[in-house]
């Protein structure tokens, strides 16, 4: 058996970058939103919403994703908003996982920007992993306009620990055997999974580093964090226990999370969240020509305990409302009211074929919406998504 290489491949400021190699596509003397004080997130002229993504300097003025762009204005006061582009981001997902489907064999994307590959075996084809990685990182950009960072190791938790480490436009290795000096000597929050509730206990208990929890008594977090102390502990010491998961074509699912730098407690908030959601993923799928019959939402709180629920629909769909629906009730009965720190909404049972179990009342509505769905992603992907907004965010801005 060959030893597993894994890539994980995140695209550095997704939504800015995108937004930013668009604008130089379409003018090449535009303004590069990566290279001076920006964000994407809300309406400038407005003054409402929040940071969807920030550049690498607004990053050092303290700017943080999620936060009030108001907040955002006070930290970096000549910050540049520009509003998100919804369709425009799943069309470059597209062409960014298309890149990664001609080079790898096994691939897992886990949100709109960033997937696992499962390049094992495939040395004898490419070569030295860090030297295609390399060359895949530059294909990207130079076919795309934009760049990735590619962590590489033997599992997915430090492949993925590994393109978080310095961005952007970089390769980084964390093997098992690198861990001790490139893994441990870092702060604990640091660690994938660790949220800000936790590391605060932990902190209390003595940890600092995520060393100090590789070291810790396991019994002792276990008594301390139950479940959670155990992934602590193993994540701390580099075990991965969730393998690559292959989705056959027949079955492709379209899916986006977020994790939040707050946590959410209320639920008129997280189902803002979900519609956001919904809306990218119902652009993605649309973009694709694809209809789906599975929906699913996942909720991690702040305790990093999972839960998920998900429901197959009487038909296939491609209607961002109807996704909505069912995210929105899924939500409903599977959010126990613990505080959020992630939401995410995913879909399967993909196929190209559309069929509509109608009743009396609404024999053409969804045919209806599908159809003004896609008309909506063609005017946003030309003028920006406030060019049309949904009325509850518009009653939600005039109230901020």
């Amino acid at each position: 058996m060959p030893t597993p290489l894994i890539f994980h491949i995140d695209v550095n400021s997704a939504f800015l970058s995108w937004e930013s190699a668009h604008r130089l596509e379409q003018n090449p003397d535009s303004l590069d939103l990566r290279l001076v004080n920006a964000v994407i997130g809300g309406d400038e002229e407005q003054r409402h919403g929040i940071v969807l993504a920030k550049s690498p300097s607004a990053k050092k003025y303290g700017v943080q994703t999620g936060e009030p762009l108001s907040h955002a204005r006070r930290k970096c006061p000549n910050l540049v908003i520009a509003p998100p582009n919804h369709a425009l981001y799943a069309e470059y997902s597209k062409r960014f996982i298309a890149i990664l489907e001609e080079v790898a064999p096994v691939i897992e994307q886990c949100s709109i920007d960033e997937a696992f590959c499962d390049m094992t075996g495939t040395t004898g084809l490419y070569g030295d992993p860090i030297v295609f990685a390399n060359k895949l990182k530059d294909r990207i950009y130079n076919e795309l306009g934009f760049t990735v960072n590619i962590g590489i190791s033997s599992n997915k938790l430090l492949a993925k620990m590994a393109s978080d480490f310095k961005k952007p436009n970089l390769v980084h290795t964390l093997f098992p055997e690198e861990i001790p000096t490139k893994l441990w000597p870092l702060p604990l929050e640091d660690l994938f999974g660790i949220g800000k509730s936790s590391a605060k206990r932990l902190h209390a208990l003595g940890f600092r580093t995520i060393g100090d929890l590789a070291h810790a008594n396991k019994q002792y977090l276990i008594s301390n964090f139950k479940s959670q102390g155990e992934y602590i502990w193993n994540s701390a010491n580099g075990i991965a226990s969730a393998d690559l998961t292959y989705i056959p074509p027949a079955n492709k699912g379209y899916g986006n999370s977020v994790t939040l730098p707050y946590d959410v407690t209320d639920a008129d908030t997280a189902n803002k969240i979900l519609l956001s959601l919904c809306e990218t993923v119902g652009a993605r799928i649309r973009a694709e020509g694809a209809y789906i019959s599975v929906v699913q939402v996942q909720i991690v709180d702040c305790e990093f305990v999972h839960h998920s629920r998900q429901t197959t629909l009487p038909s296939t769909t491609n209607v961002t409302e109807k996704i909505y629906s069912c995210a929105k009730q899924l939500f409903s009965e599977g959010w126990n009211h613990t505080p959020i720190r992630l939401l995410g909404v995913s879909t399967s049972k993909a196929s190209n074929e559309s069929y509509e179990q109608y009743n009396l009342f609404d024999q053409d509505k969804y045919e209806r919406l599908s159809k003004l769905n896609s008309a909506i992603d063609k005017i946003r992907s030309k003028y920006g998504d406030d060019s049309i907004k949904r009325a509850c965010f518009v009653e939600n801005d005039s109230s901020s």
